[in-house]
């Protein structure tokens, strides 16, 4: 039996997933990875938790299953910064997360210095510290001695895709693709290249970058998986690697993952093309030296806006449970959740917001609450949505959906009835570790072809709109009240 081996490094677990090449899950391992709060604002994690947790998940897979993949694809939570000695393999500091929030000044400083425009026409991003640039300027700024040994070339800079290759190749290799290059802030997609006038801004050496491939490529060989030498054929960030999983080749598809965030991509094809509604323009996926390109919408809390419930508020004790104490109210009871821990992504880009509960009464309770936390999800997809449909003249029929946060039922239909668009979910649920195992498939000759890859995608579940659209209308016009008070409270 031809199989592949997944290592998917995500925001709150590492895990490893060993699929047939039918796209069947035929062992999973999993770690919880903590996160680390050392100040307000800031969000770190351990890199050598990142390193030793993902080893652990990908050994047991292939000890509890026996298999031999015929290649590993490497997929991860994207714009976390690692920088590290390369003498030594040790980390210079702990990684600092994407929701991470300490560079928001700087980046303020650099909107008012007018540097925006030249970003975004160069990256597709906008000026704001979700992504690795100032990140990886404020550690070379604030430990000591890491500018001058990144300038003399003694250190390296990579997300955790890079990290991972590096240790797995035992200090070999320090390379990265295009994907996850994109998301620095420091990578020009139109050229395919690290550009130097960003590296001026942003006052990065050169020195400290990996190389770039594509999604499909020989990354390298690891024998620290099992008692054979692997091929690492394939790698993505990773909402492209749930592109390729929910099979989005074709200009106008779209896909929205719900995990810890919730991310949406539309397909827009070969032609890079800036937002006019704060968007993102990401490369999806590069194959064959060819880029093809998404719009990009950027919910920063989805499923972790759930999880606080669990953990902070202790109004449940397992996420699942979410769902049924949310429906044991007939509504919101006027009860809204804008979730802006780590500020609010698309599209309206504002760092310095955070999260409320509005419209509390003395009969609110913890079901109105926890309501309001997955009624959230559908109102942030209907924004990306909307600023998806004005940037390329319309919407696809329906929209793919994925994550963890699928598997609720309410989520589901709601999102469906406030975008007015159905909600496929498919066989596969797992899409973003499926990605990253079609491209090492892809490069290591499983597969022939994308085509090959769409004919392997099936629906289990399809939800479609329901809600009258005057009762849609109304929970819309509750939500953006919402929005526009957090907004004034943050003085956006």
């Amino acid at each position: 039996m031809t199989t592949l081996l997944s290592i998917d490094q995500g925001t709150t677990s590492s895990r490893a997933i060993l699929f047939s090449e039918n796209g069947e899950i035929l062992a999973v391992r999993q770690k919880e990875l903590p996160l680390h709060y050392p100040q307000k604002g800031w969000v770190e994690q351990d890199p050598e938790d990142i390193r030793d947790d993902t080893l652990w998940a990908a050994r047991a897979v292939l000890t509890e299953s026996g298999e031999i993949p015929a290649a590993v694809g490497i997929t991860n939570q994207r714009e976390t910064v690692i920088v590290w000695d390369r003498a030594t393999g040790r980390p210079v500091y702990n990684a600092i997360v994407w929701q991470d929030r300490r560079t928001a000044d700087l980046c303020e400083r650099l909107k008012k210095g007018g540097h925006e425009p030249a970003v975004t026409a160069r990256t597709g991003l906008l000026l704001d510290p979700y992504f690795s640039a100032t990140k990886l300027a404020w550690i070379l700024d604030h430990v000591e001695g890491a500018r001058a040994r990144a300038e003399r070339g003694d250190l390296a800079f990579g997300t955790v895709d890079s990290w991972l290759l590096w240790n797995l190749t035992g200090g070999d290799i320090h390379a990265t693709d295009t994907t996850n290059a994109a998301r620095t802030m420091l990578f020009n997609v139109r050229e395919n290249d690290w550009d130097d006038r960003l590296l001026s801004l942003f006052n990065v050496p050169r020195a400290l970058l990996p190389a770039v491939h594509d999604n499909t490529s020989v990354f390298g060989q690891t024998t620290l998986l099992c008692d054979r030498t692997l091929a690492i054929t394939g790698m993505a960030g990773d909402q492209h690697a749930a592109v390729i999983g929910q099979a989005c080749f074709a200009e106008g598809m779209v896909k929205a993952t719900y995990g810890t965030g919730c991310f949406a991509l539309m397909n827009i094809g070969s032609n890079f093309r800036e937002s006019q509604n704060r968007l993102l323009t990401t490369p999806a996926y590069r194959l064959d030296g060819r880029t093809t390109y998404a719009l990009e919408g950027s919910i920063f809390v989805a499923g972790a806006a759930i999880q606080w419930l669990r953990d902070n508020l202790r109004l449940f004790s397992d996420a699942a449970e979410s769902e049924a104490l949310a429906t044991s109210v007939s509504d919101n009871n006027g009860v809204y959740f804008v979730p802006a821990f780590t500020g609010l992504g698309a599209p309206y880009w504002n760092p310095h917001a955070r999260a409320a509960i509005i419209g509390l009464t003395r009969e609110s309770n913890a079901a109105h609450i926890t309501r309001a936390a997955l009624e959230a999800q559908a109102y942030q997809t209907r924004d990306l949505m909307d600023a998806m449909k004005a940037d390329a003249g319309g919407l696809s029929a329906e929209i793919r959906a994925d994550g963890g946060l699928v598997a609720n039922g309410f989520v589901c239909q709601l999102i469906a009835d406030i975008i007015d668009r159905p909600l496929e979910i498919p066989t596969v649920s797992e899409t973003t570790a499926l990605g990253a195992a079609y491209l090492a498939g892809l490069q290591s000759g499983v597969y022939r072809d994308l085509d090959d890859l769409a004919g392997r995608w099936r629906c289990d579940r399809r939800f479609s709109p329901a809600l009258p659209p005057a009762q849609s209308a109304a929970l819309l016009d509750g939500w953006r009240a919402a929005i526009h008070a957090v907004q004034s409270v943050s003085g956006a």
